[in-house]
């Protein structure tokens, strides 16, 4: 028995293992093609780093791996799929199944059939990466496909397969074979053997090119020697009949293949040879009856990989509508791997493609499946025991429908969307590197053959909604190449090289671009790239060369594209824009030479350029990432700048340029000139090694007008200030303006600068030149910072003699010049005395100072005849003190010349040191700046830690006796303190203030909380005759005022109070005294005395008043006021009143503002008249409220006044009264119409909502997948959700999906529930709206109905509790308001009735989570009629 393939007729020559001489003869076009290639897993393992290092998770493994007949068994449940992502509702009933397009055509016909997705857009990073991929025209084969049609009517081509060797079939029945150089081969097979089996459907090419398989759209199957073009086989029976093949693969044994046909079956085809008959045994691998497979995909194993442990299972990837399988060949059948898609779009096509990829050292296959707008990455790995093992990757979401995917190496994919566009994308970066619209491709689609029309088109609506699209016969890859099949020809697309993408890009005179993906390359970041190879290095070389010619062109077009006419700025800006990116990248590939010698040269033929390249470079020097400038660049720079009038950037430049190959001397000068100092002390310090030179010319400029005593100009004085920074940085070893110098040089300029210092003289001084002019000017110049620089300098001396000899030499010198000359001030001579206390308390210390020299300061400092800089004086000598200069003092000499000299801050250092904590209380008060101090400092002391009781005895004795002071300096203050530390003593404070002004206001500090004192008041427990003194106290100073604070006092005896309100007639504060001890009436008849008064003022008026209008207008608003009061006392207490009482309040208040109009005579009306009948209103108004209208016109009318026919007085009070009843009568009844409505409405809905049925979704259990009809247990019960999800209620117990609450069970839907276990079931209806509880509706089977005995049916049906249904549609109901409804409002409202009734849907807004719809910001009643809803 001899096996599959016969290998004699076979060439050698046309194996995948082409040589490269041959392969770079093949396809000769115009735009070259790069050779086939396998991808050199060499390289591939370099970029080990750079691949996927998401964190991977495995798919869970099972103890038994299912079987394939348990797989093709199993039911497609698409809400079984592993959901990755939200998943959009899919509603299969909308699709109009009779519109589908029943021809194979190609691109033209094939617009998208379905809403195309647009989700998130991906960056455009196109002008990153340039052009990635080359397509060309095959136009070799494209002519020979359409002279094939009109010659020999070969029909159009329908699907292509490449090796290396070309197959185009076609729609008559033939196999046209091309060889590399678009040479027709072979014509394989007859147009009249088309006829018989129609178009060739699909076509595959084995390993090493010597057999090709052809399937036919009738189902026909022949195999064909690529060497001899002899028919080997004819296959009519590896599959049913009727059906046409979608794929036929060959795998990596060639004696195996398979096929995939029109009703969704996949067969493996054997090939055998038995006694020189070759024979094919056919296989079902899959049945196109549990599940319509669509794709098919075995791995290939590349020749570098046939000994792979993975090869040996031979895998096979499969794709049905709802998920992918993943199943060995061998060494027997087994399925390692199902995963469901998920919800999809039911047109979209499913994709599959193996490739090996390196991860973590080792290569191994991943599989990417598709379908719709997410790619998933499997790895497969074979582990220790020998079982296959699949780990997820990274997905990748796109925003468009794939309808092909093509790894064209291990990093890199090509995707095809549904509107004919190519998108190239990274795959470990997910990022799209290039789009290509290909629709001048007219590719071919394999529409007609998903339908089988040649069989009739007996295939599913499904399967033919996926055939739209498909068009997995028109695209083959192979060597790095992708094939695409149009009507009428071949194009073939490649990864361009690094050098061509580049090279592309400078066509399109995009050199800016280039540049940038030159140096992509360069530095390792660029995507895709293709032909760079060898180490790092290597590849930095090769394309660092590229760079630096394409630099040279880039300066040559600068040049050459400038503006020759025009303005100035026009050749700046051209030339701002491209010289700074020739200096960026030569500067990025460390080419100084270059940049500094030809392209400096190219640039300075040109002014202009040459100044915006020097411009160029100053940022570069400035951040020090340019060293080693050519002497003539760096004289051509600072030329350039000074010509510019650009100094400040000159001397910038200078400080961070080695200038050693200058003419220093120039260059000094120059700096001078232009008041460059900082540059100036650079180039004497590096470039001559000169420290003292710039200081000698610095004092000279700054010594003349100090010694003149004037006024230095802003200009000296930053020079000023420039030495004294530089002589601090000589004396602490750092380089001016920045840097260190050198460490040998360090100890010489050191002494350079003392002995500098300390000269007697000048260099050429004057006759007339005190002595030690140096040091004089700089103490002059700002004597605090030069003792400074000092000070620093001591601390870095070492003890050697010498360092200690010139620090008594400096400080000898300091108290010579200072404190034998009057020219310095106080402030002067103490920051000296400071700096040597400071010097003198060092451990070890080795100076020595006179210690009269101190007791002389002291003296100067203390001076009373002297009241000029007094604060000054003080500061200097407690610096002095604080510095370690007390020891060189007498204490009790110190502490007399401060008390005499009023310098308090010094007397509370020096009791501070004796603990005399009292003492310093009269400090603070004395000190006019620092009295109000006094009370924190009291506080602390007090209060914290550390203080004897001793201590804190005589602090508050002190603050006792100093308690008026400490009122009238803040009452405030002086209140919190006592209420914090001695609330036990406030009696004995107020009997020490005898000031009734200062104790109102400690009192009212105290105990009105308004005053914002922080103290507890029920911690205080004052007695109440503190706050009656204190009441009594704010009558008599604050009368307008009791009221207010009446409201806010609370520990106060009411009789007394009142007693003392009465004894200054504060009638208001009374009348409100007596309301609040339940004396109504009485309150009642103060405030009717008192609007009597007013209401008499107004009445006795004269005529004499007739031209005051003022007064009028005063006494009036009086009244008002009072009326308004007194209605306001009336309404506050009516309601706890009855009817007698009442009357008794509102009717004497009607009577008495109705007195003036009775007084007045129609004759000779009243001169307020009309204002008292306005107010009178207004009572009427108010005690409609609570008085009958009937009582109250009795009233009127009983009244001998207008008992005697003068009614047209109270006309308009009377009709006044009527229309406010209308109105309000008028309201009421709309109000109630517009609710009754409302409810009938939400009622009628709501019972629609109730008795509305549940339509299920299936007919079978979702746990046990059992149908429901085959359980018989008894007392089982079906439970179906609004969903659409039906359950057997013992299923759903199993799972725990069951809570009892108030006697009644509720039920989770198992699937839609986010987690399986629910703890808690929660009432909230945002719980129920958001899916995860979902009531259920329960259908009894007819032998589980509950006993009539039951006493838990009893319990519940005595209670009216609405049902889940039913609460489920109140809550839709509810949710159809987009505010808040007038249904949520009763409902709300009929709950406040009382804790004790029943709320009548609490199964809905019951619980914490219920917020009341009154207390929202935007709520507002909207009395409109509600929205009518449609069921």
């Amino acid at each position: 028995m001899d096996n599959e393939p016969d290998h004699e007729n076979v060439e050698q020559s046309l194996c995948a293992e082409t040589t490269d001489e041959e392969l770079n003869k093949s396809f000769n076009l115009e735009a070259s093609l790069s050779k086939f290639s396998y991808i050199d897993l060499d390289k591939e393992l370099e970029f080990k780093n750079d691949l996927i290092d998401d964190k991977e998770f495995d798919i869970p493994q099972v103890d038994t791996p299912p079987t394939l007949e348990s797989i093709l068994n199993e039911t497609d449940d698409e809400d079984d799929s592993f959901v990755l992502e939200d998943p959009t509702l899919l509603n299969i009933d909308t699709i109009d199944s009779h519109s589908y397009d029943t021809s194979s055509v190609a691109s033209s016909d094939s617009g998208d059939r379905t809403n195309l997705k647009r989700k998130k857009k991906l960056p455009d990073c196109f002008s990153l990466h340039g052009s990635v991929m080359r397509h060309s025209l095959l136009k070799g084969i494209s002519a020979q496909i359409v002279s094939a049609a009109d010659k020999v009517d070969a029909g159009l081509p329908t699907a292509i397969a490449v090796s290396s060797l070309i197959a185009v079939g076609t729609s008559h029945g033939l196999a046209l074979i091309f060889d590399q150089n678009q040479a027709l081969r072979l014509c394989l097979g007859s147009t009249s053997a088309g006829g018989q089996y129609g178009a060739i459907s699909a076509l595959s090419i084995n390993n090493d090119c010597s057999r090709l398989l052809c399937g036919f759209a009738k189902g026909q199957i022949t195999m064909w020697d690529l060497a001899s073009g002899k028919l080997l086989r004819s296959i009519t029976d590896a599959h049913p009949p009727g059906t046409a093949i979608l794929h036929i693969k060959f795998t990596d044994d060639p004696t195996l293949a398979v096929c995939n046909d029109s009703g969704g079956s996949v067969f493996e085809l054997t090939f055998k040879r038995v006694m020189g008959v070759r024979t094919c045994e056919s296989r079902c691998l899959f049945s196109g009856s549990k599940g319509e497979v669509c794709c098919i995909e075995p791995l290939h194993s590349k020749p570098e990989l046939k000994d792979h442990p993975i090869t040996q299972f031979s895998l096979l990837a499969m794709a049905s509508l709802t998920k992918i399988l993943v199943i060995g060949l061998k060494p027997s059948l087994k399925v390692w791997m199902t995963f469901p898609y998920g919800r999809m779009d039911p047109s979209s096509v499913p994709l599959l493609a193996w490739h090996f990829v390196a991860v973590h050292n080792y290569v191994n296959p991943m599989l990417a499946f598709c379908r719709g707008d997410v790619v998933h990455f499997l790895l497969v790995k074979r582990d220790e025991s020998g079982a296959i093992h699949v780990t997820k990757q990274k997905h990748l979401h796109l925003y468009y429908d794939l309808i092909n995917f093509t790894w064209i190496n291990s990093r890199t994919i090509v995707l095809l969307d549904s509107v004919e566009k190519l998108h190239v994308i990274d795959r470990q970066t997910q990022e799209e590197l290039e789009t290509v619209e290909i629709s001048e491709v007219q590719l071919v689609y394999n529409s007609s053959h998903f339908k089988s029309l040649a069989t009739g088109g007996n295939v599913s609506q499904a399967l033919a909604l996926v055939g739209e699209k498909a068009c997995y016969q028109s695209i083959s890859s192979y060597g790095g190449q992708i094939f695409y099949l149009g009507t009428k020809s071949v194009y073939v697309m490649m990864l361009r090289s690094w050098r061509e993408r580049v090279d592309h890009l400078l066509k399109q005179d995009c050199l800016t671009e280039a540049l940038a993906l030159a140096w992509s390359f360069h530095e390792g970041k660029a995507k895709a790239v293709v032909g760079l190879s060898g180490d790092a290095s290597k590849r930095k070389a090769v394309v660092a060369d590229r760079m630096v010619e394409i630099l040279f062109h880039y300066a040559d077009r600068a040049l050459k594209k400038c503006p020759d006419q025009g303005k100035i700025q026009v050749m700046e800006q051209h030339f701002q824009d491209m010289v700074p990116v020739i200096v960026d990248y030569c500067l990025l590939l460390q080419r100084k030479d270059l940049l500094f010698s030809q392209v400096y040269d190219k640039l300075s033929e040109n002014s202009v350029a040459k100044g915006v390249f020097l411009e160029c470079l100053e940022p570069y020097i400035l951040s020090d990432k340019l060293v080693g400038i050519t002497p003539q660049v760096m004289k051509d720079l600072i030329v350039h700048f000074q010509d510019k009038k650009l100094m400040e950037n000159v001397e910038a430049l200078i400080v961070h340029m080695d200038i050693t190959s200058l003419d220093i001397q120039q260059v000094v000068l120059m700096c001078w000139e232009n008041r460059l100092y900082d540059a100036m002390i650079y180039v004497y310090n590096r470039g001559m090694n000169e420290f003292i030179s710039p200081m000698e010319k610095l004092f000279r400029v700054i010594a003349p007008p100090l010694n003149a005593g004037k006024t230095l100009t802003d200009e000296q004085v930053v020079m000023g200030n420039k030495l004294l920074v530089y002589i601090s940085c000589c004396l602490a070893g750092r380089a001016y303006p920045l840097g260190d110098i050198p460490e040998d040089l360090v100890p010489l300029v050191k002494n350079q600068v003392f002995e500098f210092l300390i000269r007697l003289h000048s260099t050429e001084a004057p006759p007339e030149e005190e002595i030690y002019p140096y040091i004089r000017t700089l103490l002059h110049f700002d004597t605090r910072e030069f003792l400074n620089v000092l000070a620093l300098t001591f601390e870095d001396f070492k003890n050697d003699k010498q360092a200690v000899e010139y620090q008594q030499r400096i400080v000898d010198i300091l108290l010579k010049v200072m404190v034998e000359n009057s020219d310095f001030t106080p402030s002067q001579v103490g920051c000296l005395f400071t700096f040597l206390a400071r010097q003198l308390a060092k451990p070890d210390n080795t100076l020595f100072v006179n210690r009269t020299l101190f007791d002389q300061v002291l003296e100067f400092l203390c001076s009373p005849d002297d009241d000029s800089r007094h604060s000054e004086r003080q500061q200097v000598l407690l610096e002095l003190l604080q510095a370690g200069g007390i020891v060189q003092f007498e204490e009790s000499r110190l502490i007399r010349m401060a008390e005499k000299a009023e310098f308090y801050q010094i007397c509370e250092f020096m009791y501070e040191r004796e603990h005399q904590y009292d003492k310093i209380i009269d400090c603070y008060l004395r000190d006019p700046l620092r009295e109000e101090e006094v009370f924190n400092y009291i506080h602390n002391i007090l209060s914290i830690p550390g203080h004897s009781a001793e201590e804190k005895q005589s602090v508050w004795q002190k603050a006792m006796d100093h308690i008026e002071e400490l009122v009238s300096l803040k009452p405030c203050k002086a209140a919190e303190l006592v209420a914090t530390h001695f609330s036990e003593q406030i009696e004995t404070v107020i009997k020490k203030l005898q000031n009734q002004v200062l104790l109102f206001k400690f009192l009212r500090s105290l105990l009105d909380p308004r005053e914002g004192i922080h103290v507890n008041q029920e911690l205080l427990q004052i007695s109440p005759c503190i706050t009656e003194q204190f009441i009594e106290l704010l009558c008599q100073f604050s009368p307008n005022q009791v009221i207010e604070t009446l409201q806010v006092l609370e520990c106060y005896r009411l009789e007394e109070t009142i007693q003392i309100t009465q004894k200054y007639q504060l009638h208001e504060v009374t009348a409100y005294l007596l309301e609040k001890k339940g004396d109504i009436h009485g309150a009642f008849l103060i405030m009717l005395k008192r609007l009597q008064s007013k209401l008499q003022e107004i009445t006795h008026q004269d005529e004499i008043f007739l031209n005051l209008d003022t007064k009028e207008d005063t006494s009036l608003k009086n009244v008002e006021e009072t009326m308004v009061e007194t209605i306001a006392l009336c309404q506050r207490n009516s309601h706890n009143l009855n009817q007698q009482q009442r009357e008794a309040l509102w009717f004497p208040l009607l009577e008495a503002m109705m007195a003036p109009q009775k007084l007045s005579s129609s004759a000779a009306p009243h001169l307020h008249s009309e204002a008292l009948k306005s107010l009178t209103m207004q009572v009427l108004n108010n005690m409609a409220a609570f008085i009958a209208l009937p009582s109250i016109l009795q009233r009127i009318l009983q009244d001998p006044v207008y008992g005697k026919g003068k009614l047209g007085e109270i006309q308009g009070l009377i009709l006044g009264m009527l229309d406010t009843f209308s109105y309000e009568q008028t309201l009421l009844e709309t109000t109630t119409s517009l609710l009754n409505q409302d409810l009938h409405w939400s009622l009628c809905n709501l019972r629609a909502s109730v008795t509305r049925g549940l339509n299920p979704k299936q007919d079978y259990c979702s746990i046990c997948l059992q149908q429901y009809r085959r359980r018989q247990e008894m007392a089982d019960e079906i439970i179906v959700f609004s969903c659409g999800h039906l359950y057997h209620s013992f299923c759903l117990q199993s799972k725990e999906c069951t809570v009892e609450i108030e006697g009644q069970t509720r039920w989770t839907c198992y699937k839609c529930s986010s987690i399986n276990k629910v703890g808690k079931l929660s009432e909230n209806s945002s719980e129920v709206k958001k899916g995860r509880i979902t009531p259920s509706q329960v259908k009894m089977s007819p032998s589980c109905h509950p006993s009539k005995g039951d006493p838990a049916v009893k319990k519940a049906t005595s209670e009216p509790v609405l049902d889940p249904q039913q609460i489920q549609a109140f809550d839709q109901l509810c949710h159809l308001y987009r505010g808040s409804s007038r249904l949520a409002l009763l409902t709300e409202l009929s709950q406040k009735r009382g804790s004790e009734s029943r709320r009548p849907f609490s199964g809905s807004q019951s619980g914490p989570a219920f917020n009341s719809v009154f207390q929202k910001e935007n709520f507002q009643l909207q009395l409109i009629p509600p929205p009518v809803t449609e069921d």
